[in-house]
């Protein structure tokens, strides 16, 4: 499913101070496609994220999902569309330590009064690896294996998009390299769109294309490179969010 946002504008005003997130940004991610979107501290790359997502919603632009247009939709609606169509994984786990993994996996069916389909879910927590798993608590698993009960929440509705803000930055390397190559599989295996925020060149060399914010604005946005590339382009970022 593509996922398009049009002069998406987001300014956050706390008292007399007002910061713009986002100025006018213009942006598609294709269907089965993985897009890692950088950028430095403040640059807008989150609230990109929560926009395209539904969570926040702009000042002014538009969003759509596919042929959907979500950024004039009534809370209510948002919150349908982003339970039926939406995955997200996020840097905190945000399980739920009473529930079992299996428990927090169906978690988003049974609030949502569906049945779950027991052969999609086999599937996803094998090829997750959490199958000798299910009836642990997250107390009892490791950061990675947290993680990738968030993973398996996320494409237990089997979503159209899933949005990742950070997912490895808890994460050792090797954990995370185990979690990206969860994510990288969802494209190709399952044809689903992953939109990944991310600060790691390591982490953003297994999209198909990185995208670098900068005050606000896309300064660049290039097939992926490398890890290397990306940092020596990430380091030449300069004060006004241009890169050379």
């Amino acid at each position: 499913m593509t996922v398009r946002v049009e002069k998406l504008t987001r300014t956050y005003r706390g008292g007399t101070a007002a910061v713009t997130a986002l100025s006018g940004v213009d942006a598609t991610f294709g269907s089965g496609t993985f897009t890692a979107v950088m950028g430095p501290s403040g640059s807008g790359k989150s609230t990109l994220l929560q926009c395209a997502a539904g969570l926040d919603r702009p000042d002014d632009g538009r969003v759509w999902i596919g042929d959907t247009e979500i950024s004039r939709m009534a809370e209510a609606e948002r919150t349908a569309l982003r339970r039926d169509r939406i995955g997200f994984v996020f840097q905190a786990f945000n399980l739920i330590g009473a529930l079992t993994v299996e428990e927090n996996i169906v978690l988003p069916l049974r609030l949502a009064g569906a049945v779950p389909d027991r052969a999609w879910l086999a599937h996803v927590v094998e090829r997750i690896g959490l199958t000798e798993r299910l009836r642990h608590r997250p107390a009892h698993l490791s950061g990675g294996q947290q993680q990738r009960v968030a993973i398996a929440r996320a494409l237990a509705t089997r979503p159209d998009v899933i949005f990742c803000d950070e997912p490895t930055g808890a994460l050792d390397s090797n954990t995370a390299a185990e979690v990206l190559a969860l994510l990288r599989a969802v494209v190709d295996e399952h044809g689903q769109t992953v939109v990944m925020v991310t600060h790691d060149p390591v982490a953003a060399s297994y999209a198909d294309r990185v995208m670098v914010l900068a005050d606000g604005r896309i300064v660049s946005d290039t097939p992926q490179p490398g890890a290397a590339r990306i940092a020596e382009r990430l380091a030449v970022l300069d004060r006004r969010g241009a890169v050379r």
